[in-house]
């Protein structure tokens, strides 16, 4: 079994990672420079989650994600369906119709969770903060 969930994100990965953006969207995805010798600060640089869909803690890749100080955070909806992002009282990032992508957000080194307010059982975290619980913290399909 967990060699069948590891060939799956490996899959999902490689699948994110050759499916570019071509069409329609006018928002556009910043990118990570692949080194740091490229000129580009720390602050010119994004880190970009993708929207995956509606799976609980599996809804977003990376989760957790890794955000160092000084950098930004870009949520791109890889998915079929709108998605939005809320940090309470930090982030909301409006509805994300599938393939747009959020403004930049200046997030780094925050360590807290995030949550889809359309589904609230997609969960995601920044920096290693703990993975937010749909039953006791959004109530979400739990009795």
């Amino acid at each position: 079994m967990h060699a069948r969930l590891s060939l799956f994100a490996l899959a999902a990965s490689v699948l994110f990672v050759s499916c570019g953006g071509g069409g329609g969207s006018s928002t556009s995805t910043p990118t990570a420079p692949s080194n740091s010798s490229s000129g580009g600060s720390a602050a010119s640089t994004a880190v970009t989650i993708n929207i995956i869909g509606d799976r609980g803690a599996l809804s977003f890749s990376p989760n957790p994600a890794t955000v160092p100080a000084g950098q930004t955070v870009v949520w791109k909806n890889t998915d079929t369906v709108a998605h939005h992002i809320v940090i309470d009282g930090l982030v909301n990032t409006g509805d994300l119709a599938p393939g747009a992508s959020s403004a930049p957000q200046a997030l780094g080194a925050v360590e807290k969770g995030y949550h889809c307010s359309i589904h609230p059982g997609m969960v995601g975290s920044l920096n290693n903060a703990a993975t937010p619980d749909p039953c006791t913290d959004y109530g979400y399909g739990c009795r």
